[in-house]
């Protein structure tokens, strides 16, 4: 099974979030702003997808560019599984949304998607990135919960590769 993190980032707290998955999941990596095209996608069976999220629940800028390539890849038959960071005291009432954003293209190309992740231990007033009390994926702040990434992310990996196994 191949496995690759895909991952736009402006200040680079999604790069270091994409290269902490990368090193616990040992997958290839790539940074959507560099790629020219979406060929990559096809490579993989599993795709992790990450995003940060911009003023009110905007994409980050490279995966907005980006989105056409995702919406002309075959995605029927791949697994996603995706994570985006956030200001959850700053920008509450949007946190993470932008992960709803790539979430809705992925489902509505046929791709099946696992990694969802509890809302317990978050403080923000709405988010389109939960559905029946959990996440779509991973939800980081480097803003205001720091000290809970590593540990949010080794708890993800964790279920993402038992979600995997069962797949197997």
């Amino acid at each position: 099974m191949k496995i690759a993190i895909f991952y736009g980032s402006t200040n680079g707290n999604t790069a270091e979030a994409a290269l902490k998955i990368q090193k616990r999941l040992n997958t290839d990596i790539y940074d959507v702003g560099k790629l020219k095209n979406g060929d990559n996608l096809a490579k993989y069976d599993v795709l992790i997808l990450g995003t940060s999220t911009w003023y009110d629940g905007d994409l980050q800028d490279d995966w907005d560019s980006f989105m056409s390539h995702l919406k002309a890849a075959d995605l029927k038959g791949k697994t996603v599984a995706l994570f985006g960071l956030g200001d959850q005291e700053g920008y509450g009432s949007d946190y993470v949304s932008g992960m709803r954003l790539i979430y809705d293209m992925v489902i509505d190309k046929g791709a099946k998607v696992i990694g969802l992740w509890d809302d317990i231990g978050y403080s923000y007033e709405s988010s389109a990135s939960v559905i029946d009390g959990k996440f779509i994926g991973l939800a980081l702040d480097e803003e205001n919960q720091s000290e809970l990434t590593d540990g949010r992310i080794a708890s993800w990996c964790d279920q993402l590769e038992a979600s995997l196994k069962g797949n197997a």
